[in-house]
């Protein structure tokens, strides 16, 4: 082997790896709904924990993926540490599919219909398919269906192109002395694990093995202490990725370490004890692709065998490891851990902006609570309530707009864009609740006084209000259409009655029923109740526009005028509801 043979096993080794990840990435971004789904099913029973585990890890081919996304859940609040336990077992199982994939390459057979099924036989038709799909056509989730295929014949490409370049290591002696190191089990653990925590990826390493096996002087004593190994240096990505996580977080992270450290203990004691009563024959036959596979197999399913019905204890166990601090923590409400699944992250910024929409409706509820009955604790209640939804914009927008740099779906993109929107919405109707308790503060502090008219009015104005943005945050909640298109005939209502209050308050200072000063604060009561239904219409635009695949509100806008031909009807419906009579 000379260094022309070194620089292709590079070569190879490095198109694997960037195959691996295009792969790895492309699989997320088209399953991104079927994630969100999966995991959103999760409960406390243990096989569905193990059952996500693991069918998430085989669509996007990587274990250490899966456990990073589980220690950002934990620390986002979405997972208990005993729902992760379960997902890691199983994500330790469906890392084994990348090693059956890569098993391929070792088919061996004169016969054309099981040659065809050698990678280096179907590839290239695949690859063709691919850069047919991701060059000529324009749907983008096509274009993620060719990124795969090529991904996958880049990945295989590297397999082959590390195979041969390997193959020559057979006659180098120096080199059979190596994997004669190796089958000492010791040797053989601290190698795999040491492998696999550089390239941070045990598919990868075991990929990496099985390239190494064509030469025939890796053995199965030397292959199964490596594959053990790999299972350890795998935790590196999950244990850096729980630095300044919360400490169920670091727990989560830990229960990984911990699961891969006992179960190769186990296995290799098992091993040990085989190899010195029976001394298999096998053991000293050198490894195959579809060997190395079985073995992986076998192995991790050995572990989860062992630890799945444990799963409470090594919850116990990791907790006295990892002790609760003394002071009290607080969980992140957003993690950039799960950047690394962006639809997951979508999911969690979702629900975290329908908690700010909740927050301003309280708020807004309180602040016209205490123009009808002012207490200072009503004030004190809308500031505190007011200061959650700014942190809420704060936190949420510098998130989402970290998410929209990421590769995502378009629909992804169109969702972030929708509540980034709907963020400053949320937010502004928190401001004017505050202005409105300024308001009803400014007539107490100043001994001003409403006339009966003027209050009636305003009862009818604040139930016009409440209607709508109940309206409009259902119908951002539950994504609802319909009640999206109500929201815009019953903004005009308020629009006019807007109009109509701020001329009968002209009639009563006429006849000196209200005073100058009571007018300024009446003005700025009706400009805060009507922006909030110009907010409220906002955010229902924003559900439009996701229906209309287009984050264009004021066509959004019109459009809720010009498709809802129930428009005129809806509007008398609501002038009759909120009639000043």
């Amino acid at each position: 082997m000379d260094i022309f043979d070194v620089l292709t096993m590079v070569g190879g080794l490095c198109l694997f790896l960037f195959g691996m990840n295009i792969m790895g990435e492309s699989l997320e971004r088209a399953a991104g709904n079927s994630l969100r789904t999966l995991l959103g099913k999760l409960t406390t029973n243990r096989m569905l924990g193990f059952l996500t585990g693991m069918a998430v890890t085989a669509v996007i081919q990587s274990s250490s993926a899966t456990t990073v996304m589980v220690v950002g859940f934990v620390n986002s609040g979405l997972l208990s540490l005993g729902q992760a336990i379960n997902v890691i077992m199983g994500a330790n199982v469906g890392t084994t599919v990348t090693s059956w994939i890569l098993s391929l390459g070792g088919i061996e057979s004169g016969n054309f219909f099981v040659q065809m099924l050698k990678p280096t036989s179907f590839t290239p038709i695949l690859a063709l398919i691919g850069i047919f799909y991701y060059m000529f056509v324009k749907d983008n989730s096509k274009k993620d269906i060719g990124m795969i295929l090529l991904g996958f014949a880049t990945l295989m490409f590297g397999m082959d192109t590390m195979s041969d370049a390997v193959s020559g290591l057979k006659h180098v002696p120096e080199f059979q002395q190596l994997f004669l190191l190796f089958t000492n089990p010791i040797l053989g653990v601290v190698a795999g694990a040491v492998l696999t925590a550089v390239i941070q990826s045990s598919s990868a390493s075991v990929g990496i093995l099985q390239a190494l096996s064509s030469t025939g002087s890796v053995t199965y004593a030397a292959a199964v202490p490596i594959i053990m190994g790999q299972n350890i240096g795998t935790c590196v990505t999950a244990m850096l990725s729980s630095v300044g996580a919360t400490k169920n977080a670091k727990r989560a992270a830990f229960v990984h370490l911990l699961f891969n450290i006992i179960g190769t203990l186990a296995c290799l004691v098992l091993f040990l004890a085989a190899q010195a009563m029976f001394t298999p024959a096998i053991l000293g036959e050198s490894a195959t692709h579809f060997g190395i596979a079985i073995c992986h197999t076998i192995f991790n399913i050995a572990c989860t065998a062992i630890l799945l019905p444990s799963g409470n204890l090594l919850e116990k166990l990791v907790c006295k490891l990892v002790p609760d601090a003394k002071e009290t923590e607080v969980t992140s409400e957003l993690d950039e851990r799960l950047f690394a699944t962006p639809s997951i992250a979508l999911e969690r910024s979702r629900v975290l902006t329908g908690e700010m929409a909740d927050t301003a409706a309280a708020t807004l509820k309180a602040a016209m609570d205490s123009l009808l009955g002012y207490t200072p604790e009503l004030g004190q209640q809308v500031r505190e309530l007011e200061e959650k939804t700014d942190h809420y914009e704060d936190i949420l927008g510098t998130y989402l707009v970290k998410l929209s740099t990421l590769k995502i779906s378009p629909a992804d993109s169109n969702e972030a864009a929708m509540l980034l929107k709907a963020l400053n919405d949320f937010e502004r109707i928190g401001d004017h609740a505050l202005n409105l308790v300024e308001s009803a503060e400014e007539l107490g502090e100043k001994s001003l006084r409403l006339s009966d008219a003027a209050k009636h009015e305003l009862s009818v104005l604040i139930r016009a209000v409440s209607e709508i943005v109940e309206l409009s945050f259902t119908a951002f909640r539950e994504n609802d259409l319909q009640k999206a298109y109500l929201v815009e005939p019953l903004e005009q209502v308020i629009d006019d009655l807007k109009e109509k209050l701020r001329i009968h308050h002209i009639l009563r200072l006429q006849q000196g029923a209200c005073s100058i000063e009571t007018g300024f604060v009446w003005s700025d009561l009706l400009n805060a109740l009507e922006r909030v239904g110009d907010h409220c219409s906002n955010i229902a635009g924003c559900v439009v526009d996701m229906a209309h695949h287009d984050m264009n509100t004021h066509e959004a806008l019109r459009s809720a005028r010009v498709e809802n031909e129930h428009f005129a009807d809806q509007y008398k419906e609501y002038a009759k509801k909120f009639s000043l009579k």
